[in-house]
């Protein structure tokens, strides 16, 4: 056991040394928070994050597959009579042809998995409390999943987006790799306020040259990416992690205020007070989720709500139990 706590301590202090290395001139530092954090607190930070989840997870599961990223990457095994329950995509239709039943095709995990992180820096994503923003929480999510990843030697990637490609990190393995993730996330200053998610599925479609977990975090606030994101499900194990902020699903009763569009800087008056406006407000969220949900479910995406400022752990400990058993 304490060797096992020694390893790991040296592995962040692996990571905690490459942030001291000089950064090139053209990163610009952001605050994290109202008073603004260093690498070393970040990192601190993610790291008890990471413990927690692994903790729980292994804990609950012990003697299950070392990988919290259990069912990702997937190789063929073997082929089957086919049984009831069974999904029909994994039919060998070669095999069953021959005449003598229904075959399956049956698989077992990879033991490199890939993993690949796409998160969403547009200007809606900055909506909050310093420190608190849906931005924040992404940042943080895709910080410690990086530090879940590398933990268990795999490869891990990640494409940062609005309307364009901001910042790509390309797959790779060790504590430099995620020190790079990391210092990259929080260095990151967008060039543009607009959201594209159809163009970011796609753009990540073309990098990703092998099956991996894909793990999008986004708000989602965007339109006609359904067919994008089902694609992207039936190629690889998606899984997406569905930022919202508090005010998007209860908004206040302000009285007549001008609400700012923040990618596109248009202003509109409204009266908060209105039962009708707080009505539509409130069921326009929730048809949204519940559609992004189905669309989910529909391919075996993996869904996860998780609201900007919230302690994000238990939710991603149980996302992480219900995939190691589903997939069993």
């Amino acid at each position: 056991m304490a060797d096992a706590k020694n390893a790991f301590a040296q592995f962040f202090e692996k990571i905690q040394n490459v942030f001291k290395q000089p950064t090139p001139q053209t990163a610009q530092p952001v605050a994290f928070g109202e008073a603004g954090l260093n690498m070393k607190s970040i990192i601190g930070k993610l790291r008890r994050y990471e413990i927690r989840i692994r903790k729980a997870v292994n804990t609950s599961m012990q003697g299950d597959a070392r990988s919290v990223f259990k069912g990702s990457g997937l190789e063929f095994d073997d082929v089957r009579q086919y049984q009831y329950g069974d999904d029909v995509r994994t039919v060998n239709w070669n095999v069953s042809a021959k005449g003598h039943g229904v075959y399956v095709n049956t698989y077992k995990e990879e033991k490199e998995q890939n993993i690949f992180i796409i998160l969403d820096v547009s200007e809606s994503q900055q909506v909050g409390h310093k420190g608190k923003q849906k931005l924040d929480t992404g940042k943080e999510l895709a910080g410690v999943l990086t530090l879940s990843a590398i933990r268990e030697a795999s490869s891990v990637g990640i494409l940062a987006f609005s309307d364009q490609k901001e910042a790509y990190v390309r797959p790779d393995k060790g504590s430099k790799q995620a020190s790079q993730i990391i210092k990259v996330l929080y260095r990151l200053v967008p060039d543009s306020k607009k959201t594209d998610l159809t163009k970011a599925i796609q753009q990540a479609m073309r990098l990703i040259k092998r099956k991996s977990v894909i793990i999008l975090i986004s708000d989602f606030i965007d339109q006609n990416y359904e067919t994008a994101l089902k694609g992207m499900s039936q190629k690889h194990d998606l899984i997406c992690l569905h930022l919202s902020d508090q005010r998007e699903q209860r908004f206040p009763a302000l009285g007549i205020v001008p609400i700012l569009d923040k990618e596109t800087g248009k202003k509109t008056w409204v009266n908060t007070n209105s039962d009708a406006f707080r009505k539509k407000f409130m069921n326009q969220f929730a048809q949204k989720q519940e559609e992004l949900e189905k669309i989910c479910h529909q391919y075996q995406a993996d869904y996860v709500g998780i609201e900007a400022g919230e302690d994000f752990v238990p939710k991603l400990v149980k996302l992480f139990k219900v995939r190691k058993t589903k997939r069993k």
